[in-house]
């Protein structure tokens, strides 16, 4: 297994006009969920992943886990729960704006995920452990299970790559502020993007941001930057990689997910920070062409060294 990763996947409905919901009363039903969504960037780039997660045993719960599966994810632990429903969520699309997120996941079955739901021997087979900042907000629990994870991954010798993709509505800036940074300080890589990094670390700047965050404990930290690309910084090295411009920009949630995958791809395959950095601009690029969370991910022969880099421009 090259990366196992395990978090909360709600069902999405997307309305299939661009107004408020109130008045829409079409909807298209998919998934969303960023530890998903990069287990299937992965999978499509020709990566081996497992997603592990907790849902209702219900019909949304199938749903999610029947489509994370038919994306060729291993979704063998997988717990279904007859007490709390899988949770579910609407994105408002907005012309020329990011889109507006309504979540209704307030006791879903995700949120009682407990270190006992971990299995040590699953972990332990896989490169990376991929985590984010979401899963700790969502309950204690939830929270006991990142911690019993990092020391899991960390016993097994698996590299342990942390998004802390904060959600300020689900936990205050100083909670957030206090436990990712505890987190981080256990984990070989960290990838924030700049506003994360500025709650996180209190910096202004990529270059402080990274230096923070090292001091803190991490490895190596790359620093999203959106269109401008990225900033990564080791003990060894540091560099600036641009990103690719992106002419018609459709949906911009997915894009994060997108760079965390491409990144962990190039590691995965030996590249060198940069590459592994590049190779996270361009799949975080194309996921901004589609509309939603998952469907704009390419495939290897789309981003591999070979292939049309100009591609993502038209």
């Amino acid at each position: 297994m090259d990366v196992i990763t395990f978090g909360e996947t709600m069902v999405l409905f997307v309305p299939d006009s661009v107004t408020p919901l109130r008045y829409s009363s079409q909807f298209v039903k998919t998934i969303g969920g960023a530890e998903s969504n990069v287990a299937i960037a992965l999978s499509k780039l020709g990566h081996q992943v497992g997603w592990m997660g907790r849902l209702g045993d219900d019909e949304f719960g199938l749903y999610v886990r029947n489509y994370i599966r038919g994306e060729g994810i291993d979704t063998s632990h997988v717990i279904f729960d007859r007490k709390y429903p899988t949770g579910v969520f609407f994105k408002e699309r907005q012309m020329g704006n990011d889109p507006k997120i309504y979540y209704y996941r307030k006791g879903s079955a995700a949120s009682y995920m407990t270190p006992d739901n971990l299995d040590e021997d699953y972990i332990g087979q896989s490169k990376f452990l991929h985590l984010t900042g979401i899963t700790p907000a969502l309950s204690p629990s939830c929270q006991d299970t990142i911690y019993r994870a990092i020391e899991l991954a960390r016993k097994q010798g698996v590299k342990i790559l942390f998004d802390p993709n904060i959600r300020l509505k689900l936990w205050s800036t100083e909670k957030a502020r206090e436990t990712l940074m505890d987190i981080a300080s256990m984990c070989d890589i960290v990838l924030p993007g700049l506003e994360e990094g500025r709650i996180m670390t209190g910096e202004s700047t990529p270059e402080k941001i990274t230096q923070a965050l090292l001091q803190n404990g991490a490895e190596a930290v790359v620093v999203k930057l959106g269109e401008k690309g990225a900033y990564y910084t080791t003990k060894e090295h540091r560099e600036y990689v641009k990103g690719y411009p992106v002419h018609q920009i459709i949906d911009t949630v997915g894009a994060g997910d997108g760079f965390a995958a491409g990144f962990l791809s190039g590691l995965i395959r030996g590249w060198c920070y940069k590459e592994a950095v590049d190779l996270g601009n361009r799949v975080g690029a194309y996921a901004l062409s589609v509309a939603g969370d998952v469907e704009g991910y390419p495939f290897w022969s789309q981003v591999e060294p070979n292939s049309n880099k100009e591609e993502i421009l038209r």
